[in-house]
């Protein structure tokens, strides 16, 4: 058969599995919306080989989705070869037929001729099975070969948070990872959890020299999510900030703006100079929620997204006096006690890096007046239903959630442990910053000759 055919033996697979061209129109079909099960029910195939494809590849179609070039016979091409060459046709007969050279159709019938009972025989099913097989080029991928560089993306991926003192945060405890999507209102372990692009791109920054040491940001995520890659285990899409399991579309939730200001203290009052983030100084702010009327408050920096957390412990008597109309809110997010802490935290800013605060529209802040006074902080708030207004601290929030997901108690962290946790993210580079850090962009902004003899940030 090796010399008849001209390549190695081949084991019979049983029955052909279904064809590449099959898979491609699947593919075609998810990019429409369209479930694993239903497309592959579009596409004549069963809805297991259909959640099995898109398992496999991790919900990403690579390059399934463009379609073969004419150089390669296709599988319509094959079955007329089979059909002429039934009927006694030729090679040249065949190839005038299909406007193919006759080598071509020549090799054909020979290397994807089926060899069973130590004859060719040429069957199109069978032909195009050997071809599809034939032309895979399997390429152990970059992370399999480069331990260095495997060893810096998961470190980026998975290593653990710290304090600034570099001692570890053990965070909260998780249960194992099953395959799935993040769990709903339940603890995430805490990680270093650069995204695979801040990865990419500070591999230039830390490397500048070792061209050994790039790697592209999709080639990361295809690691991650292919089973055949077998770089990355399939565990660390969990330190991702989706925490997905598959790639897959996912609505994002719309936040409910809520609390009544006054005309004088709106966005549209908030000056100019505000807008285009050349002047630092100008913050964001708003509380992530937990159970049990639990939060923490964030505040971000426009200019650098440098992130300051706020905590906001239980005021004595929560759970045990009750609940007093008007009262003191022991649940430590009432106005009078994130007015404390924002002034805790502003106060210790040099006074240039102090001039207004953007706030959603809660209730939390109804002293902002005296916060004002206190603080010497211009306050404004965002219009109703708009949290694009303070787009920088919506964005910061959501990845502080994988940190403090929704439906978790956030009044358990002491002030240390969300101390590090702010270390942690503005420790990772962004893409906005030039892959720089926010304490980075911070640093230098202070360091610079307006704001020379200011202590930087450490």
């Amino acid at each position: 058969m090796k010399a008849l055919t001209g390549r190695a033996p081949m084991k019979s697979p049983g029955a052909p599995s279904l064809r590449r061209e099959i898979e491609r129109a699947f593919w075609r079909e998810i990019a429409k919306g369209l479930t694993s099960e239903e497309a592959a029910v579009a596409v004549g195939a069963s809805s297991a080989a259909g959640s099995r494809w898109f398992r496999e590849r991790g919900g990403m179609p690579t390059f399934m989705v463009s379609p073969r070039t004419g150089r390669y016979l296709s599988f319509a091409e094959r079955e007329e070869i089979a059909l002429l060459k039934a009927e006694g046709a030729g090679v040249r007969q065949i190839a005038r037929q299909l406007g193919r050279a006759p080598s071509t159709i020549s090799r054909e019938l020979r290397r994807n001729a089926a060899t069973r009972g130590g004859k060719l025989e040429y069957r199109a099913s069978v032909a195009q099975w050997k071809a599809e097989l034939l032309a895979l080029r399997p390429k152990a991928a970059r992370l399999v070969t480069n331990e260095r560089l495997r060893e810096y993306v998961q470190q980026r991926l998975s290593g653990q948070v710290r304090h600034s003192d570099g001692t570890v945060v053990t965070g909260p405890v998780t249960a194992q990872w099953k395959g799935r999507n993040k769990p709903r209102r339940q603890d995430r372990r805490w990680a270093q959890a650069w995204s695979p692009e801040q990865i990419a791109n500070r591999l230039k920054l830390d490397f500048p020299e070792d061209e050994t040491m790039r790697i592209s940001h999709e080639a990361i995520y295809q690691a991650l999510y292919v089973q055949s890659r077998g770089a990355l285990k399939r565990e660390l899409v969990a330190c991702l900030r989706t925490g997905r399991a598959l790639r897959v579309p996912r609505a994002r939730s719309r936040k409910r703006a809520t609390g009544h200001v006054t005309p004088e203290v709106m966005i549209s009052q908030r000056p100019a100079e505000t807008e285009d983030r050349a002047v630092p100084g100008h913050w964001e702010g708003d509380l992530i929620i937990g159970t049990d009327r639990s939060a923490i408050g964030t505040l971000v920096e426009r200019t650098t997204r440098f992130t300051l957390l706020l905590h906001l412990p239980r005021m004595d008597g929560y759970g045990i006096q009750p609940r007093v109309h008007n009262g003191p809110a022991l649940a430590g997010r009432g106005a009078e006690a994130v007015k404390d802490a924002i002034a805790a935290a502003i106060t210790t800013l040099p006074e240039q890096l102090r001039r207004s605060l953007t706030w959603d529209r809660g209730t939390e802040l109804a002293q902002h007046t005296q916060l004002r006074i206190d603080t010497g902080v211009a306050i404004y708030f965002a219009d109703p239903h708009s949290p694009w207004q303070r787009g920088t601290n919506e964005n910061t929030n959501g990845l502080l959630r994988q940190y403090f997901p929704k439906g978790t108690d956030l009044s358990r962290w002491t002030a240390e442990e969300i101390d590090a946790v702010a270390t942690t993210l503005n420790s990772r580079p962004r893409k906005t910053l030039g892959w720089k850090t926010p304490a980075e962009a911070l640093n230098e902004l202070l360091s610079q000759p307006t704001t020379s003899g200011v202590a930087t940030t450490g």
